[in-house]
């Protein structure tokens, strides 16, 4: 009985404190991107003209838990409400907590660029291409800095990222080709450099050494106020604000949404994970529709409460016209 006794108190003791090497996904938080969060507009749009919404466009969360017991995973499993995954799906091995957050805060803040050059690009407004990064010791490294402006790369006017491919695209090592950029507010500089060879052997074409990327040149400010959130997938939702905040009219006109989605710099929405729990999450907050990218969308129907309709959407555009046929009481793309 004391053998008993001691194997039971040492299971209890395993069981409540000793953590288990898998986490717990279920839904997490929404915020309605055209309202406010800890006291601050979501959006916030400095130095141009803005315009009444109503209704809410809310982006959903998932919550990821990997502080957990094994009888704390056996009572989250239970309840129906979370799944459980080796932890390793989520964290690569020798990776720490900070550096999983900080993967999780870049891959949001580059949501958010991409929302606002996609929606602003949808607005008709000039887009300047920059160099994202340059790489160490390549011909580039030479000439540009990361955040300079490229306006022609071997003859050909540059207005959006794919043209500096384009420009390269029939070119060889050993190679010079004029190049024209701006950094930051000086006058425009012509340079002149010699191409490298191609890390990648599969590219024949000259190596610059540069990622081009895609911006808005505006002369207004768009800002997100959101934190303790990261990832991509709240790129769509974003992009829908901005949209909405700045053209007249109401987007959603009083009407609950939530939805999902990646979204690139061109408007293209790709997919994401954890769309079963972001569905139960957006019906939670009260929202009746959810827009969902073409990719999620089986998936989605399968976890969909009762009340919820999954509006399909591949590209920015197809979200905006989805959302005027709602409002006008058509059809809409389901999954």
């Amino acid at each position: 009985m004391l053998l008993s006794g001691v194997l039971v108190v040492a299971f209890g003791l395993t069981g409540a404190f000793v953590r288990v090497p898998y986490v717990a996904i279920g839904p997490g938080p929404t915020y309605d991107t055209l309202g406010t969060a800890g006291g601050a507009p979501v959006i916030q749009i400095s130095g141009q003209q803005t315009y009444p919404t109503s209704g809410e466009l809310r982006m959903t969360t998932v919550s990821l838990n990997d502080q957990i017991t094994l009888f704390g995973a056996l009572g989250l499993w239970v309840s129906g409400r979370y799944a459980l995954a080796p932890r390793e799906e989520y964290f690569k091995p020798g990776e720490s907590d900070e550096q999983v957050q900080q993967e999780n805060v870049k891959e949001f803040q580059d949501s958010q660029s991409n929302a606002e050059v996609a929606a602003l690009r949808h607005l008709g407004y000039p887009i300047k291409v920059l160099a994202q990064e340059v790489v160490a010791g390549s011909p580039a490294d030479k000439v540009l800095a990361a955040g300079d402006r490229l306006l022609n790369v071997n003859g050909k006017q540059i207005t959006q990222e794919d043209d500096v491919r384009t420009a390269l695209a029939d070119t060889r090592p050993g190679q010079s080709v004029p190049i024209t950029f701006q950094h930051g507010t000086d006058p425009a500089k012509t340079a002149t450099m010699t191409l490298a060879t191609n890390p990648d052997a599969s590219q024949a074409q000259g190596f610059m050494g540069l990622q081009p990327i895609d911006r808005a040149d505006v002369p207004f400010d768009v800002k997100v106020s959101l934190q303790d959130v990261g990832g991509p997938s709240a790129g769509l939702m974003f992009a829908l604000a901005i949209v909405d905040r700045l053209t007249p009219g109401e987007m959603v006109a009083n009407e609950h949404i939530a939805g999902t989605g990646e979204i690139d710099e061109k408007g293209n929405v790709g997919p994401i994970g954890g769309i079963s729990f972001k569905v139960v999450g957006a019906r939670e907050a009260g929202a009746t529709v959810f827009l969902t990218p073409a990719a999620n969308c089986a998936e989605a129907a399968a976890a969909a409460p009762d009340g919820l309709k999954l509006i399909k959407v591949t590209t920015l555009d197809s979200a905006l016209t989805a959302l005027d046929d709602l409002k006008a009481g058509k059809p809409t793309p389901s999954c």
